[in-house]
């Protein structure tokens, strides 16, 4: 697709037609540098601030996320001026979900609603493209179906550039370096499809050394010369956020005097692609904040000379061993939920507070997206805690379960460690959950005994490595009947050795009647009476999600009312239990759609 030429001097198109680039609309250099703006209130006001931080770095597109519920006003006075500074706007949207059937209205919901705004604005306030973020391959569902997982994006894409068709929009798209190794149905490279069905791809090449073995001129090479060979534009990227624990993939911490080198140098070198159309870096808000001078050292060991800055005061909690968090004031009974989506905590955390008000919860189990700067969590815990809320971060998938995937798991540990260093106390995480189900891996159905042996050295890891230097609480998802099987090289259950090596289980005891033999508590007795032995605390966890293992596992079909009318009947039916502690409902997304 063109995009329009009406600001264009006829030198520059000439200049333009020459090197074989396209530049956004309204710009006036040949090469792109652009940005991502993920927090769309910092154009409620027009913008002024981030227009002038892009007229100081130079920067001449911006990949400006979308709120659908902000005012279009608000839109149209910030293009138009970004517009008037040469600066191209792109509508940028996007979740990993989009990859999903199931999200295909909401991603073209995106479509539809620049189409409209566009038709409704005069032409210098409409956007130049519709840029996309969707990174399918953090989904759970990517370890377990990768092929299912690529041909529904492929189709959902393929139906959002259908909707677009003949718009005049600049269509563009983020993919990592690596996507080379990837492929379609029929064999086509999944970065050659992409190249072809969009005006761009940024490449995120997400390193912090420019011409290193593993550096950015090395990893961005294939994209480049499959780019060249299709006639193609490339934008490489990179990054400035915070990346705990991933220190090599930002240049977060490094300054923006090397960062600005790097992005020189990167140009340079680069220029020699026919299809190098420019640099983009990520975030803006990140790239702005980034101090002058360098604060750690370059990964080559060199430092650029700094310039004088005055010393950064401590953060809260400094220090080898991770501070505890702040005590909260809450009822002994848990009553708590979880969050799976860590994007309802960062985009919708007052409407989850609100729920945990109008239910009453003081538990909150929250998934972590470990990509996010810890400011994306610190405030929603903080209000939390202020209402009474101990707040778990929560992670897993069933893969954790064998050790090769046990870096995965230590990540997340090293990710809430340095955040609850890097916090104030009442910010701070209480614990980690994990939820690991590897019986839903065909490896268990080969070799169950084998799987336990890796799950339970994992497990062993993750609370060694908690606990050395922290007083985090380590906690786990367990089913009701793993007591049929044995610890590896003891003498008890399965169970029983998680109960014992665990601060607390959340016992999945999915049933819709609280008495009975086959109820919640008939379920649990050989856990609860474990957990008595042990005197270890253990939570029931309920479920509302429906369920095709049949009706008595969920209260999806009778709704929240009777679910309630359930779970009060616990603490009469376990009084004699010590160990109980309370409840939890899997999970808020089903729970604030649940039947009342």
């Amino acid at each position: 697709m063109n995009v329009r030429g009406c600001r264009k001097l006829a030198g520059l198109l000439m200049a333009l037609l020459l090197v074989g680039l396209q530049t956004p609309a309204y710009a006036e250099q040949a090469e792109v540098k652009a940005t991502w703006v993920w927090q769309t209130e910092w154009i409620k006001d027009g913008g002024e601030d981030l227009l002038d931080y892009s007229r100081e770095e130079g920067i001449n597109l911006i990949y400006l996320q979308i709120n659908r519920q902000m005012p279009a006003g608000s839109y149209q006075t910030f293009v138009e001026k970004a517009h008037a500074a040469n600066i191209a706007v792109h509508a940028l949207g996007g979740d990993p979900g989009w990859a999903l059937e199931k999200h295909l209205p909401d991603m073209l919901g995106l479509a539809d609603w620049v189409n409209d705004y566009n038709a409704g604005v005069p032409e210098s306030g409409r956007f130049d493209g519709i840029h996309l973020d969707i990174e399918p391959y953090v989904l759970p569902e990517w370890e377990i179906r990768q092929e299912q997982v690529i041909s529904s994006w492929k189709s959902n894409i393929s139906a959002l550039l259908s909707r677009v068709s003949g718009s005049d929009l600049e269509l563009g798209i983020d993919i990592p370096f690596w996507f080379d190794s990837y492929t379609l149905e029929d064999g086509a490279p999944v970065n050659e499809w992409l190249m072809g069905s969009f005006d761009h791809v940024t490449v995120m090449a997400y390193r912090n050394q420019v011409d290193s073995e593993h550096g950015i001129l090395s990893l961005t090479r294939t994209e480049l010369e499959l780019a060249d060979r299709l006639g193609k534009r490339v934008v490489v990227a990179v990054n400035t956020k915070e990346m705990p624990g991933e220190a090599h993939t930002t240049f977060h911490g490094l300054g923006r005097e090397y960062l600005s080198s790097a992005l020189d140098q990167l140009s340079a070198d680069l220029s020699s692609y026919s299809s190098f159309a420019g640099l983009a870096v990520h975030d803006a808000r990140s790239w702005r904040d980034m101090p002058a001078g360098v604060d750690a050292e370059p990964p080559n060991g060199e430092k650029p000379a700094p310039n004088p800055a005055p010393p950064s005061s401590p953060r809260p909690g400094d220090g080898r061993r991770v501070p505890d968090a702040d005590p909260i004031e809450r009822d002994p009974q848990v009553r708590g939920t979880y969050i799976w989506e860590a994007r309802d905590v960062i985009e919708d955390s007052q409407e989850i507070l609100a729920f945990a008000k109008e239910k009453n919860l003081n538990w909150l189990y929250v998934r972590l997206d470990l990509e996010q700067p810890f400011e994306s969590y610190s405030s929603f815990v903080k209000q939390a805690s202020a209402a009474g809320i101990e707040v778990h971060a929560l992670g897993g998938h069933p893969i954790w379960a064998l050790q090769e995937n046990r870096p995965r798991m230590m990540r997340l540990v090293n990710y809430v460690k340095e955040y609850n260093r890097s916090v104030a106390g009442d910010e701070r995480f209480h614990g980690i959950h994990l939820d690991i189900e590897p019986y839903v891996l065909p490896a268990w159905q080969a070799d169950s005994d084998q799987v336990i042996a890796e799950w339970t050295s994992n497990l062993d890891a993750f609370v060694s490595e908690l606990k050395k230097d922290s007083s985090l609480e380590a906690s786990m998802d367990m089913a009701v009947w793993l007591d049929k099987h044995k610890a590896p090289g003891a003498d008890i259950s399965l169970s029983q050795w998680m109960i014992s090596r665990m601060d607390h289980v959340a016992l999945m005891a999915f049933r819709d009647t609280a008495a009975g033999s086959n109820g919640i508590v008939g379920v649990s007795k050989e856990e609860i009476g474990f957990a008595n032995e042990l005197g270890k605390p253990i939570i029931l966890s309920v479920e509302m999600k429906e369920s095709h293992e049949g009706d008595h596992i969920t209260f999806f079909e009778e709704g929240a009312a009777f679910m309630e009318e359930e779970l009060a009947k616990l603490p009469g039916l376990l009084q004699d239990s010590p160990a109980y502690t309370g409840h939890v409902v899997h999970a808020y997304e089903y729970w604030k759609n649940a039947k009342p």
